[in-house]
């Protein structure tokens, strides 16, 4: 009976423990140089510059001495809109609406200039382009601002939301979307999480240990827009309904007090 009461509570107890090391963030693991708190820790040389693909979204605004000059190549209201504000998510991205899309064969359409190019340019590029094809109407100089509306990203996986998020910010980190995302779940593998990143012309697929340190000094640190970001679940995950590990062990412990109970009736 001993035997057989250990073999049905010893699995359970292993299950419903979960080592710091596969919880905790950023930590000096074994093999890797190990980074101290308040060292410097320079950020990695990325030789890759995000290019405009095509259904991006970006947001260009033009500016020149006469104002009215520059409402001839926006589109009807959607200077108003921006200036009312907009959200963080994907709910309420206002550049969805009062940005310019890029169409699937990488040309964004600018009222007066038409179709245009973009696809395949960088942000600096792209601005370059709009600005001299908007030039060639006009004597007076128009000065262009060209950029992507904001950085999306989709979560999927062990994330506290999935979906496409978007960061109002030209600069984000791993953490930044993790943040957003409400934080990874417990049972989340933070050594596994996938990074499909868009190039031109395909994708690619990295793995990210969120458990390491060394991340910091990694080219994936940032993120790119149309990044998207799965955490896989452990196979703990699996185990009854449990929803998080505190669900586990109460689940565990609740068969624990039946068994003794039905023990202490048998013995007695």
């Amino acid at each position: 009976m001993k035997r057989s009461f250990w073999g049905l509570i010893l699995p359970i107890l292993l299950v419903s423990c979960i080592s710091n090391k596969r919880i905790n963030y950023l930590q000096n693991l074994p093999g890797n140089d190990p980074i101290e708190l308040n060292e410097f820790v320079p950020y990695a040389e990325v030789d890759y510059e995000y290019v405009l693909q095509p259904f991006d979204i970006i947001d260009i605004d033009f500016a020149s001495s006469n104002e009215e000059l520059t409402k001839v190549f926006e589109y009807q209201g959607s200077r108003s809109a921006r200036g009312g504000g907009g959200g963080g998510s994907g709910s309420g991205d206002m550049f969805y609406f009062t940005g310019y899309s890029i169409d699937k064969d990488g040309m964004v359409r600018i009222p007066k200039l038409g179709l245009i190019k973009v696809a395949g340019l960088t942000e600096e590029d792209a601005r370059i382009k709009v600005e001299r094809k908007i030039n060639e109407y006009f004597k007076e100089k128009v000065f262009v601002r060209l950029r992507t509306g904001g950085i999306r990203f989709t979560t999927l996986g062990e994330f506290g939301s999935s979906g496409t998020k978007v960061i109002l910010k030209n600069r984000a980190t791993i953490f930044d979307a993790l943040a957003m995302s409400g934080e990874s779940n417990i049972l989340a593998k933070k050594n596994e999480l996938y990074l499909i990143r868009q190039y031109d012309g395909g994708v690619k697929i990295h793995q990210i240990n969120l458990n390491d340190r060394a991340l910091l000094a990694s080219p994936y640190f940032f993120i790119q827009p149309n990044d998207i970001l799965y955490l896989k679940p452990m196979k703990i995950r699996q185990v009854g309904n449990a929803n998080n590990v505190s669900s586990s062990l109460q689940l565990g412990l609740g068969f624990i007090g039946s068994i003794l109970f039905l023990l202490a009736l048998i013995q007695n």
